[in-house]
């Protein structure tokens, strides 16, 4: 097979499509992180993460999140097409600051958990799942 000039060129463009796609979804988690905190400087403190370290199935991965003092907590998928998985809000009065549900992953990646505390500040705890089958499309 002889490479042309052409050819060349159409694989030095594809690869550096396929180099940029993981920046532009870092970008799209790093786009929905600014919107939750408002911009506002992420520390690490009163939230907990619990997700599987191995996850056999991609479709359903438990996780379960909480906090002693939160309003708000978000949970991001940072590989995902779509990061945001879900928000959960939390009244003053409510008896416990803990949710639990199931997530979809395409893979191997970090689960994020963001929590916006009654005073204002926002806190973070991550984990890496490793994902033996993706859950979605992979």
């Amino acid at each position: 097979m002889e490479i042309t000039r052409r050819s060349a060129i159409a694989m030095g463009a594809g690869a550096l499509l396929i180099a940029g796609l993981p920046v532009r979804l870092s970008a799209a988690a790093e786009d929905a992180i600014a919107a939750f905190t408002g911009g506002a400087e992420v520390g690490t403190g009163d939230v907990r993460l619990i997700a599987p370290e191995i996850a056999e199935n991609g479709n359903t991965v438990p996780i379960e999140v909480g906090s002693d003092t939160a309003a708000e907590i978000m949970i991001l998928a940072m590989g995902n097409p779509t990061p945001g998985v879900a928000t959960f809000k939390f009244g003053p009065l409510a008896g416990s600051r803990t949710a639990s549900t199931r997530i979809r992953l395409a893979g191997t990646q970090d689960v994020v958990a963001i929590a916006k505390l009654e005073d204002g500040t926002f806190v973070q705890a991550s984990s890496e799942v490793k994902v033996t089958i993706g859950g979605c499309g992979g």
